[in-house]
């Protein structure tokens, strides 16, 4: 293939002065806009910021400021980290950039994409990335993959004359090609724009917790709906009504949503220290919902690199094996790992060749013409089970091959025809009957020249890598474009067992879409599968109910990346693949994954923990409020006195719980249904013993309120009978009934025992000994107790300091009355260890909960 000439560099500085560059700037991932909207624009912020309106509008203005502040130290959190992320993406991608290969005055040069002006002349070879739109010059034909652009992953064959677009990536051959668009003519700006659009997708576990916040919301607007007839119909005052709805609003979990987006943080955070960057809040969680991981052999069992194992010719000497194998190298214009390997030891020199089909990992061989007097027909070099019914195999080369094969090595077969043969003719053939079906004459006589194998190099450690992922819960898919028994050989040589299901590519392409589904997940090792089987298996176990997360490192991985739930690419990957991915490996830290699955395991079981005490202070608040205003017709807290509760007894241990959270599988299935045998005893039992104390300080105050009332009366010696003068203080009782002044006592008492109980809780979620073991097993870590003692030390604080009371409106009770709510407490742990020990409630609801 000649040289084309190109343009001049005085032709191509006028046509950029013209305005005939590619003056676009390249994003190399999202935008800063992008990350703002995606965080902003969610259903739990909407929720929230209405909320903060609602209270706006009903003259709550701290308690707005405080959801806000809640809810955008959320967003602010999540933004810093993806921003962090996309900053790390794009330095790597800074060092990876994609450089055009221009032909000015006849000599090649690589230049910056922007650099490019109309008319130019690139050179497109395996592995670039198409920056321009433009028209294939060259004598010699490639194939592109479209997917980015289309979703389609087959590779698309391109001749003389045919358009390439920018964002597509030549997957074989070399050849030239003209630019017939630049700037924003042309979707150059596009690159990989589809490999990098952003997944906002949710976890299992994110799906749950936005159904329990829509209930509370409907609950919340249901008892809104009650206080607006209460105030309506003159039952209560303006004044009352918005304090009510006040905490009513905070029955919406707005800390909840903090929470998580902390624990998703902290897990980013200690993911750096692996060589993980997570590019998705949401994906150090989703880590933990994966159970099945599907990976290629190669760049992951092995570090990608090869070496040439040994020769084996046929028909001719191992030296003549040689200089053949040198001089396909040579001559080839699509380089990769198996040619570099073969010309370490196979030198070659420059032949004229009348015609070349590059290599694809759809075709699995490549083929070349020689057109020399030294070396004349059509040579091709492929997988043994793609050209072995092309050639007259003896039975003993058949079994060299097996046997290869089946000690994990790489086998290729060269065979030789002496003319020169339709190479695109061959390439239709060879695709559509390489298995059977009747043999074309002409092809038939091809010989073969020799068995060629290859050794890969394992990755260092890679067995306890694999070990890592066993312990994890998580079962492996070894989907790769290799022979599956040398897939399986390499399986067994790291430790994944001696019988290995295995399944080839061309068994899949003969089955409908029951019998693949069923292949899927029966076996472990699929061997020689096209980009598009890949992403069809992760598609079919998806369907089947699985989680999964797909590993890739070349761009033939992009559409199986975005058909898992998680997407992981190495960092050497192509630029496609990365930006594609929830999850990158900076330094191509294989071996970190296994801990990265853990470290996802235990931020969900921290989750977990926070979503237990905040369900359980939702629903006894949501209860006590329902019970109080049937029963008495009062309103047993105050917005502040909500807030204090929220704040010592939930918002402050939830903070410490995803960092000590352990690894450890869960059951599959619903979260919150998992949830019910811990937080319905508890919420329960809490319920009935926080109305105990608030009715009994209620009757208190009432008594001695009464009291007082009868004996000012008669002390004053008012006209009228005494009888008269209880009436009269009795009515008078009538209006302090439901006032702040003959509550205050009854409201502090609540506000206290929901506090000890709430912190009382917290040695229950991970019980340091075998007395607290009841909702959950003997985990023997103390720092959740000594976190709550902390706690009730900081509550205590908040008591004895007068200006901490005051603001969160709280009374001072006596010494007394203090211990008696603390034996009450102690109590109410008894009863609660009792039920959860006997399983009262599961019993009685007839479920057996895990």
């Amino acid at each position: 293939m000649s040289t084309p000439t190109g343009l001049s560099e005085a032709e191509a500085i006028a046509r950029r002065k013209a305005g005939q560059g590619n003056n676009v700037t390249l994003e190399t991932s999202r935008s800063y806009l992008q990350i703002l909207q995606e965080n902003l624009f969610t259903f739990i912020n909407t929720v929230f910021f209405t909320l903060s309106i609602f209270l706006i509008f009903l003259g709550r203005v701290g308690d707005a400021v405080l959801v806000g502040v809640v809810i955008l130290g959320g967003i602010i959190i999540n933004v810093l980290q993806e921003v962090w992320a996309k900053q790390k993406l794009d330095r790597i991608a800074l060092l990876t950039r994609p450089q055009a290969t221009v032909i000015r005055e006849g000599k090649e040069r690589n230049i910056d994409p922007k650099e490019i002006v109309m008319g130019d002349i690139l050179v497109l070879e395996m592995g670039d990335q198409i920056v321009v739109d433009g028209e294939i010059i060259g004598e010699n034909g490639v194939e592109v993959d479209e997917s980015l652009l289309t979703g389609e992953s087959d590779a698309i064959a391109k001749q003389t004359g045919d358009t390439v677009y920018s964002g597509s990536i030549c997957t074989s051959g070399r050849t030239y090609y003209q630019v017939t668009q630049v700037g924003k003519a042309s979707v150059a700006y596009q690159i990989t724009a589809k490999a990098r659009e952003f997944r906002k997708t949710y976890t299992p576990l994110q799906l749950e917790i936005n159904v329990v916040i829509r209930i509370f919301l409907l609950l919340a607007t249901f008892l809104w709906i009650l206080v607006g007839i209460s105030v309506w119909t003159g039952f209560l005052n303006f004044r009352d009504g918005v304090q009510r709805a006040a905490v009513i609003a905070g029955l919406v979990p707005s800390g909840l949503y903090l929470s998580i987006t902390l624990a998703y943080a902290l897990g980013a955070v200690r993911m750096v220290g692996q060589e993980v960057l997570i590019q998705q809040a949401n994906a150090v969680e989703s880590l933990s919902n994966v159970d099945i991981l599907c990976l290629d052999k190669t760049g992951t069992l092995t570090a990608n690199r090869i070496h040439l194992h040994r020769r084996d010719p046929i028909n001719i000497s191992d030296l003549e094996l040689r200089e053949v194998l040198g001089d396909y190298v040579f001559n080839s214009t699509a380089k990769n790992k198996t040619s570099e390997a073969i010309a370490l030891v196979c030198p070659g020199i420059k032949r004229k060749i009348n015609g070349e089909i590059p290599f694809s990992s759809t075709r699995k061989w490549s083929a070349i013409a020689f057109d020399d007097s030294q070396r004349h027909g059509t040579y091709i070099l492929g997988a043994p089970e793609m050209l072995g019914d092309r050639a007259s195999l003896s039975t003993i080369h058949q079994e060299k091959i097996k046997d290869l094969t089946q000690q994990g090595l790489r086998v290729l077969l060269l065979i030789h025809h002496p003319q020169i043969l339709a190479l695109n003719e061959i390439k239709n053939l060879l695709s559509s009957t390489s298995i059977s079906g009747d043999l074309d004459p002409n092809l038939a006589s091809f010989t073969p020249l020799g068995i060629i194998s290859f050794s890969d190099e394992l990755r260092a450690n890679v067995k306890e890598t694999l070990m890592g992922f066993t312990n994890a819960g998580i079962d492996l898919k070894i989907i790769s474009g290799d022979n599956p028994d040398t897939v399986a050989a390499l399986a067994t040589q790291v430790g994944l067992g001696e019988k290995i299901p295995i399944i080839s590519g061309v068994e899949l392409a003969q089955m409908d879409d029951s019998e693949f589904t069923r292949a899927a997940k029966k076996y472990q090792i699929f061997g020689r599968i096209t980009p598009e089987q890949k992403a069809q298996l992760v598609g079919s176990l998806r369907k089947e109910g699985h989680y999964i997360a797909a590993m890739g490192d070349g761009v033939n991985d992009v559409l199986a990346l975005k058909k898992a739930n998680l997407g992981i690419a190495m960092e050497s990957g192509s630029k496609a693949t990365r930006n594609a991915a929830d999850i990158v490996l900076l330094k191509d830290s294989f071996a970190s994954l296994p801990h990265t699955f853990l470290e996802g395991q235990r931020i969900r079981n921290g989750i977990q923990d926070v979503l237990k005490l905040f369900m359980v202070r939702v629903f006894v608040v949501t209860l006590i409020i329902l019970a109080t205003g049937q029963v008495l017709g009062t309103f047993p807290l105050l917005n502040k006195h909500s807030a204090v509760v929220t704040i010592v007894a939930v918002g402050l241990p939830t903070m410490f719980m995803p960092i000590w959270a352990k690894t450890g599988q869960f059951p599959r299935g619903s979260i919150v249904r998992s949830l019910l045998t811990f937080t319905l005893p508890a919420t329960l039992s809490m319920t009935l013993t926080g109305l105990g104390v608030y009715l009994g300080y209620l009757v208190k105050s009432l008594w001695d309120a009464t009291d007082s009332e009868v004996m000012t009366s008669l002390a004053l010696g008012l006209s009228g009978s005494a009888s008269l003068s209880l009436c009269n203080a009795i009515v008078s009782l009538q209006g302090a009934f439901l006032s702040d002044r003959l509550l205050a006592i009854p409201r502090s008492a609540l506000v206290t025992i929901l506090v000890w109980c709430g912190l009382l809780l917290v040695p229950f979620l991970k019980p340091p000994t075998t007395a607290w073991v009841g909702g959950e097993a003997l985990s023997k870590d103390w720092r959740y107790t000594v976190t709550a003692i902390a706690l009730l030390g900081v509550y205590c604080l908040i008591l004895a300091i007068p200006v901490a009371r005051n603001f969160f409106e709280l009374s001072l009770l006596s010494w007394l009355d203090y211990c008696i709510l603390g034996l009450v407490a102690l109590a109410w742990c008894l009863v609660l260890r009792y039920l959860w020990r006997t399983k009262l409630l599961d019993r009685f609801l007839g479920i057996e909960l895990e």
